[in-house]
């Protein structure tokens, strides 16, 4: 693998910043070089969130990330704008509890995974972007599914220790979910 370009978007306090640098740390785990750039508007919570991850196995030039071969999206606006710029042949990781809308190009693969309805059902609430990811690394295998449970222990905060379970019940809802 030469490098993959991701950027993960959506409103403040669904989890964006903490998807990107899941999944940057999953990379280190790995030893693969990374770069993650997050990015939010001055409202944090409620306003615009997103963040560039770049995972290579090569050094990475540039952490900016202007064509993305994967996106995340868990809003209707972060998909009109990150729709767009997706390499031909990329993946579109759509949250369809959230976003009222297909795929407008058809030279994507786009999953549409109800991800905030699954969180939900499941008592996971918070969580969708975890059932995100999940489907994520089993669509992409852009980092090994064998070091979820090493990285969520690492990741979670000490304070949030009581949030380990339940982040590897959204990771595996979204690994096994099948779109």
């Amino acid at each position: 693998m030469a490098a993959t370009q991701i950027i993960f978007a959506g409103f403040g306090g669904q989890g964006i910043l903490f998807s990107g640098k899941f999944l940057a740390n999953g990379a280190l785990l790995e030893d693969r070089q990374v770069s993650w750039l997050p990015s939010y508007g001055p409202e944090m919570r409620g306003g615009t969130a997103n963040c560039s991850v770049i995972i290579s196995d090569m050094p990475i030039g540039s952490p900016i990330v202007a064509d993305p071969d994967v996106i995340v999206v868990m809003n209707n606006p972060s998909f009109d704008k990150y729709e767009e710029l997706l390499v031909p042949g990329g993946k579109a990781f759509v949250d369809s509890s959230l976003i009222t809308r297909q795929a407008v190009r058809t030279d994507i693969d786009a999953y549409y995974v109800p991800a905030t309805k699954l969180a939900s059902d499941n008592g996971l609430d918070g969580l969708a972007n975890m059932v995100l990811i999940g489907n994520l690394i089993r669509k992409t295998g852009v980092i090994s599914w064998d070091n979820a449970e090493t990285l969520v222990k690492k990741i979670v905060p000490a304070k949030r220790q009581d949030l380990i379970e339940l982040n590897l019940k959204a990771l595996d809802i979204g690994y096994n979910w099948e779109n």
